[in-house]
C-alpha cells in the first residue's frame, strides 16, 4: 500500500487559503464586479472613453482576481479526490501525480499569500516597466535585451497581458531601452521589487580577449494610473518630436513619422512611443505615461518616496540589487534578500517568482522594523 497521507499538508493549504480569502474579501469583490458589470452594460458607456476605460479595466482586474482564487479552491477540492483515486489505484504513477499536484498547489497558494503583503497605495495597479542599458557597452545593451525577454517570459508564464510601448535599439547588440506595460492585477506591487540596477558578469561574447566583462542595466517600474488624465499638462510645458519608427539596426519599419517623443520641459521627463500604428495613438499613449509620472511626482514630497515608486537608478557600480554570474560559478543572487539560484538560464527564461516573493517579504519586514 502506498503512503499517501497528505492530509496534514492539505489542511495547511486550506487554512492558508481561508486566510487569503478573508483578507481579499471575496464577497466585496463579487459586489464590486456586479456593480461594474452594470456600468459596463450601459449603452452610453463609451461616450466618455476615459470613464469607460476605468470601468472596463477595474472589472477585468477584479474578475481575474476572483477567477484565480476560486480556481485554487477548486484545485484543492480536486486534489483530495485525486489522492483518494491514487490510494485506490495503489501505483507509483498515481502517487507521483498526486504529489506533483500537491506541490504545485502549495506554490500557487504561497504566491497568493505573498500577494496579501501588497497593500501599498498603488500596488494593485497595472505596471509600466522600463529597462535601460547602463555601463558596459555592447554587453550592457545585450544584457538589457536579456532582461526584457526575462520579464516578458515571466508575464507569459503567468498569462499576464503585455504591450510593448517603445523600443530603442542599439547600433550593435541588444537595446538601449524598452518600455512595456503589464496589465494584470497587482502587477506594479509585484514587480516594484525588481526596480533597481542589475549587474551581469560574464566572459564577453563581443571581445576577442576572453576577459570577464561586467555590465549594468536599470529597471524602472511605475504604476499605471487611470486617474493620470487628471494631471493638467499645458502645451507650453512640453516639446513633441515626431520621427519614423525603426527596428533592429535602424531598419525602417514605418514609412511615416508616427513615432512620438514628448519632453516635459519643467522636469526633463522624456517619454517615447513608437509601437502604435498612428502618430495620434502614440501621442496619446506617451501622454498617459507622462501624466502618470507627473502625478507620482506631485505625490512624492520626499526623495525616499520617489525612489520607492519609480526608482532612482544609475545603472552602475555601487547600487545594484541583483547580480547575474555567467562564468565559473553559475549564479544569480539578490543582494538585498540573499535569495539565489544556481540556474541562470531558467531565471533568464522567466523563473522569477522566488526572487519576487523574497523581495516582497524583505520589503514587508523592512517596513515593520
Amino acid at each position: 500500500m502506498l503512503d499517501l497521507d497528505f492530509s496534514a499538508r492539505i489542511r495547511a493549504i486550506r487554512s492558508t487559503y481561508a486566510d487569503i480569502a478573508a483578507v481579499t474579501d471575496l464577497p466585496k469583490l463579487d459586489r464590486e464586479i456586479a456593480e461594474l458589470e452594470q456600468q459596463a452594460a450601459a449603452p452610453d458607456l463609451w461616450d466618455d472613453p476615459a470613464a469607460a476605460q476605468k470601468v472596463t479595466s477595474g472589472l477585468s482586474h477584479r474578475q481575474a482576481r476572483v477567477k484565480r482564487l476560486r480556481a485554487v479552491e477548486q484545485r484543492i477540492d480536486d486534489l483530495e479526490v485525486l489522492v483518494e483515486l491514487a490510494q485506490e489505484a495503489d501505483d507509483a504513477d498515481s502517487e507521483a501525480e498526486a504529489a506533483a499536484e500537491l506541490a504545485a498547489i502549495e506554490a500557487v497558494v504561497q504566491d497568493l499569500e505573498v500577494q496579501t503583503m501588497l497593500s501599498g497605495e498603488y500596488d494593485e495597479r497595472a505596471a509600466v516597466v522600463t529597462i535601460r542599458s547602463g555601463a558596459g557597452g555592447d554587453d550592457a545593451t545585450d544584457f538589457a535585451e536579456m532582461l526584457l525577454r526575462m520579464y516578458l517570459r515571466w508575464a507569459e508564464q503567468h498569462d499576464y497581458p503585455t504591450k510593448m510601448l517603445d523600443t530603442s535599439y542599439a547600433e550593435g547588440a541588444g537595446i538601449k531601452s524598452a518600455t512595456f506595460e503589464i496589465d494584470a492585477p497587482y502587477a506594479f506591487g509585484t514587480l516594484s521589487v525588481e526596480a533597481g540596477t542589475h549587474r551581469l558578469a560574464r566572459i564577453s561574447p563581443f571581445g576577442s580577449a576572453d576577459k570577464r566583462q561586467t555590465s549594468f542595466a536599470g529597471v524602472e517600474v511605475i504604476p499605471l494610473l487611470e486617474e493620470a488624465t487628471e494631471v493638467d499638462v499645458p502645451e507650453t510645458d512640453i516639446r513633441v518630436d515626431v520621427y519614423r519608427s525603426s527596428g533592429p539596426g535602424g531598419q525602417s519599419v514605418n514609412t511615416t513619422d508616427s513615432a512620438v517623443r514628448i519632453t516635459h520641459l519643467p522636469t526633463g521627463i522624456v517619454v517615447s512611443m513608437q509601437n502604435e500604428k498612428s502618430q495620434i495613438q502614440n501621442r496619446a499613449a506617451a501622454m498617459r505615461v507622462l501624466q502618470t509620472r507627473l502625478l507620482l511626482l506631485q505625490r512624492e514630497e520626499e526623495a525616499a518616496k520617489k525612489k520607492e515608486l519609480a526608482g532612482s537608478i544609475t545603472a552602475s557600480w555601487g547600487d545594484q540589487i541583483r547580480s547575474y554570474f555567467l562564468y565559473g560559478q553559475q549564479l544569480v543572487k539578490d543582494l538585498r534578500t540573499g535569495h539565489e539560484s544556481s540556474q541562470p538560464d531558467t531565471v533568464f527564461n522567466g523563473d522569477l517568482d522566488g526572487f519576487i516573493a523574497a523581495g516582497i517579504r524583505w520589503r514587508s519586514l523592512s517596513k515593520d522594523q
